[in-house]
């Protein structure tokens, strides 16, 4: 009760340092022989003092200087006090520098090991023990000493995306970067690559151990069977026979693994010494619902069976997913190096792996490489589909339960009018489903020639229900029984990995349908066609359901299972027949964010004390859905459970509930704040708190079985009456009108302005003047641009080309690079819009070849310098000689080392290539 700051910092050292195995001593009753690792209180230096002394084997190596908790954000400024005791000569013994420095608030703490080069501080969880730090001392160099010298990468028998991606790798870890993300295409070899990656840092570096995270089992198992597989061009064994992996199917770790398997689901429940049920690695984090039924997510704590630095890497398969919110937790508890796999980041991605991208290998040249096939887009409009129809009154209609199915006629007593949103939820017409399926049918002797069965297809379905309606009517259509079209779906009656694998394996299900997509990892390499039904509005989303048919399978494999095949996989196709293709995509992150966790399990968590934010938003999201769904009569009735709050209300609390701006609204009026001070964290915990409350106090058992029953016994009408008619069917050539209006309107403008601005200036005046063009200039163009005519953003503009097929085989990275290719097309510079990016490359290419085409020959080190000037110019359109001291020239020498390399020639080589590579 009375101790002071300084005193409750160093108990929660002490607690940490002995659940690290560590002894804690006064140096008035010092026994060095106590233990192996033994740390003594207020050691005297010759500088004073130090706050604990580390002795391991009676020799001391390192120092923990304590700060109080308020001063966690001082830490960094506390490495120079806690250095200085390092450096100091010790009382009665030798001088000798010790290696490894803490600085501890008990609840922040860093650590540095003095034997890396350029030694530099990083947070941990807790301290190393004893044994750990034992062990590294009797190695001649630290990891990261190790990792400087692994040699080069053989690149037998890899593909150069991989070449790229370990290089890359290795050169992260030897700048001690702690988190590196690896993009890399679907079906170009991530874990091939990730695996030997592995190999080389425990054969190179040492490792000590590494652990190679999934999200689901079934990932899991896949990769234990790559690791079984692996072979390394070095060695003629195969990698079990050299390295012990072990998959996690409990908690027991053998010591003696060097590699461990496990889902990031199952080591959180290590972590925390609990046991995992196998069910729950079935689905990926984000999709189960078992963490909603916690009151809260218990947080990792220390386990001295796993300490932090227990594993050295740690691989993270299929990154991009929502495993950052209670998952995160695992991978900041371990002391070692994060490495992400994915074949589509996000922003979240990104930042969570310091933007540190190691590689980046998309689906485009994956395509260009031949390790991935490339799509086609085949349309199919309807003028349902498109705009909806209208139900007259007086007429007999089917009304269906989404629940039982079970249906009833009903005559209408009003006309209903519905949109296309609402079909396949609250209207399903039998007619639009059977004209998509019909007109696919009937064209597969277009799309797939010389077929005589369909090919492997792949139909993506809004809703179970829309799935069965579907299933259905393709049976009926094709003529054919119920092998030939199967649901595959987590929620499915027969085992989805049974269907699966006769959806790989065998000639039929000829045609699967999802809702809930195909899991990453589950690839069918077949898969020739995919029907999209229902439209997708997440970027990330979309191409990861298109990722699903871009796996190559050679002939011999394919006519396994499509007999009539007459050629190798070079391509799939995309059946558009709901406009996905065409709809605005947003990388933005959902209100729902947890979209496959049932609407029950929602109401019973907040219910039950649970208070997360996404549970609220989610909630929030899937009640505001539902208040357009119900009757007047239903609303009334919710009323009344609620003591008189409106769903929108109860909505408006909920999302309150984790709004900052509503928080701190609330605190100065409760707490009569002035506007220049703002609310004290306390006060903003217990207004927070109180909303909290007063949203979840709202749910109870009789009004969740309420909401639960409205929502099951809401019907569905089904409409017989409007037939469906075709408005368009073929490849994807349509809107040339509007596409070149919009076009027209940019040529226009950029004519109108070729005076005024700068950058039009540089393009429309003699060629050798483009070599001046700037970043800043093209900056200010786009910005003038967005702000005069917005609809003329260059990506709109770029898309007009694409419909016209006017676009070479290329993607701008972002909206600069597409306004420099825009502009080049527009001037007449290029025949055919090429993205900038593109076009540098290609310039690049023919400057390198006619420069040594004489006698002239650029070593391997002058190409990896020019190749890092093409990179700048290709982003930032000019290079000066200034820039050679920034990023990332200054990391390989700046100006000095440039010189070293070309001599007199480094002016004229900077000027050739500002000429050369935007000619």
């Amino acid at each position: 009760m009375n101790q002071n700051p300084e005193q409750l910092a160093r108990d929660e050292i002490d607690r940490k340092l002995k659940s690290s195995g560590w002894i804690i001593q006064n140096k008035k009753n010092m026994n060095l022989y106590a233990g192996q690792g033994v740390i003594v209180r207020e050691y005297q230096t010759d500088v004073g003092p130090a706050d604990y002394i580390m002795f391991i084997d009676q020799e001391p190596v390192g120092v923990i200087e304590a700060k109080r908790v308020e001063d966690g954000q001082k830490l960094r400024v506390a490495e120079e006090q806690s250095t200085e005791y390092a450096n100091s000569k010790l009382k009665y013994l030798q001088f000798k520098p010790l290696r490894f420095v803490y600085e501890s608030t008990g609840i922040l703490t860093h650590f540095t090991d003095y034997d890396d080069p350029k030694p530099r501080a990083k947070e941990i969880f807790t301290f190393h023990r004893p044994e750990s730090l034992s062990e590294i001392l009797r190695k001649t160099q630290s990891l990261r000493g190790r990792l400087q010298s692994i040699p080069v990468l053989n690149p037998d028998k890899l593909r150069d995306c991989q070449i790229n991606a370990i290089t890359k790798l290795e050169t992260s870890f030897k700048g001690n970067k702690p988190r590196a993300l690896i993009q890399m295409a679907t079906g170009s070899g991530k874990t091939f690559t990730a695996i030997t990656s592995i190999y080389r840092l425990l054969k190179y570096a040492d490792a000590k151990r590494v652990l190679f995270l999934v999200d689901t089992k079934n990932l899991g198992e896949q990769a234990e069977q790559e690791f079984h597989s692996y072979q390394p061009n070095d060695d003629n064994r195969k990698f079990t026979e050299l390295y012990n992996v072990q998959r996690l199917k409990s908690n027991f770790i053998a010591t003696d693994s060097q590699v461990c398997i496990s889902t990031i689901q199952r080591f959180y429940s290590i972590l925390k010494g609990e046991e995992l049920d196998q069910s729950a690695e079935e689905t990926n984090p984000g999709e189960n619902e078992s963490i909603w039924k916690k009151r809260e997510p218990l947080p990792v704590v220390y386990n001295e069976r796993i300490p932090i630095e227990f594993f050295d890497f740690i691989i993270i398969d299929e990154c991009h997913r929502s495993i950052y919110n209670l998952w995160r937790q695992v991978l900041e508890y371990f002391d070692g190096f994060l490495i992400g796999l994915t074949a589509t980041p996000d922003k979240r991605t990104f930042g969570f792996f310091n933007q540190n991208m190691v590689s980046e290998y998309p689906h485009e040249s994956a395509v260009a490489d031949g390790v991935n096939v490339g799509h086609t887009i085949f349309l199919i409009k309807t003028e349902i589909t498109k705009q909806g129809a209208k139900m007259n009154c007086g007429e007999f209609i089917d009304k269906r339960e989404k629940l039982t199915r079970r249906k009833r006629l009903e005559q209408l007593d009003e006309d209903i009018a519905y949109t296309a949103l609402k079909l396949d939820n609250e209207v399903v017409n039998p007619s639009q489903i059977r004209l998509i399926l019909r007109t696919f049918k009937d064209n597969l002797p277009n799309i797939f020639p010389g077929r005589t069965e369909v090919p492997k297809t792949l139909i993506f379905a809004k809703t179970d229900s829309h799935a069965d309606d579907i299933i259905q009517i393709a049976r009926e259509e094709f003529d054919e029984g119920n092998a030939f079209c199967k649901k595959i779906t987590y929620k499915a009656d027969e085992d989805p990995k049974s269907v699966l694998n006769q959806f790989r394996n065998d000639y039929n299900p000829r045609i699967a349908v999802t809702v809930d997509m195909i899991a990453t990892g589950t690839d069918v390499k077949p898969l020739e066609c995919l029907i999209f039904m229902r439209d997708v509005k997440s970027k990330n989303y979309f191409e990861q359901m298109k990722g699903r048919g871009t796996r190559t399978i050679q002939l011999d494999d394919l006519r396994k299972v499509t007999p009539s095949a007459r050629y190798t996989k070079d391509h799939f196709v995309i059946i558009d027949a709901i406009g996905v293709t065409k709809s605005l995509k947003t990388d933005s992150r959902p209100l729902d964010r947890q979209p496959t966790v049932s609407l029950k399990d929602l109401l019973r968590a907040v219910t039950v004390g649970a208070k997360d934010e996404d549970l609220f938003t989610t909630l929030a999201s899937r009640l505001a859905r539902l208040e357009k769904q119900l009757s007047d009569q239903e609303k009334e009735k919710f009323n009344e459970l609620t003591k008189g709050k409106t769903i929108n209300k109860v909505v408006k609390e909920l999302l309150e509930a984790y709004n900052p701006d509503v928080i701190e609204d609330s605190a100065r009026s409760i707490y009569v704040i002035e506007a220049d001070d703002i609310p004290t964290i306390s006060q903003i915990q217990k207004v927070q708190n109180s909303l909290i409350k007063k949203a979840a106090a709202t749910f109870s058992g009789e009004l969740n079985e309420y909401i639960e029953n409205v929502r099951k016994i809401h019907e569905q009408y089904i409409d017989l009456v409007n037939l469906d008619s075709v408005i368009a069917v073929g490849w994807d050539n349509d809107s040339k009108e509007k596409a070149n209006a919009l076009i027209e309107d940019f040529i226009n403008y950029i004519k109108q302005n070729k005076e005024e601005i700068t950058a039009l200036q540089i393009f429309y005046d003699q060629p050798y003047r483009r070599k001046e063009l700037t970043f800043k200039m093209i900056k200010d163009l786009l910005e003038k641009l967005k702000f005069d005519k917005p609809r003329l953003a260059p990506i709109s503009i770029w898309q007009a080309y694409e419909q016209l097929d006017q676009v070479g085989q290329s993607t701008p990275k972002n909206e600069l690079i597409a306004l420099v290719g825009l502009i080049r097309r527009v001037v007449g510079i290029d025949q055919k819009l090429t993205s900038f990016d593109k076009t540098v490359d290609k310039n690049f290419q023919d400057w390198v070849f006619k420069k040594q085409a004489g006698s002239l020959k650029f070593n391997t080190e002058q190409m990896e310098w020019l190749r890092m000037m093409k990179d700048h110019i290709m982003t930032s359109f000019h290079i000066e000689k200034e820039d050679i001291d920034y990023s990332p020239f200054d990391a390989q020498g700046g100006q000095g080392k440039m010189w070293l390399l070309f001599g007199e020639e480094m002016d004229s080589i900077i000027d050739e290539l500002n000429e050369g590579l935007v000619a």
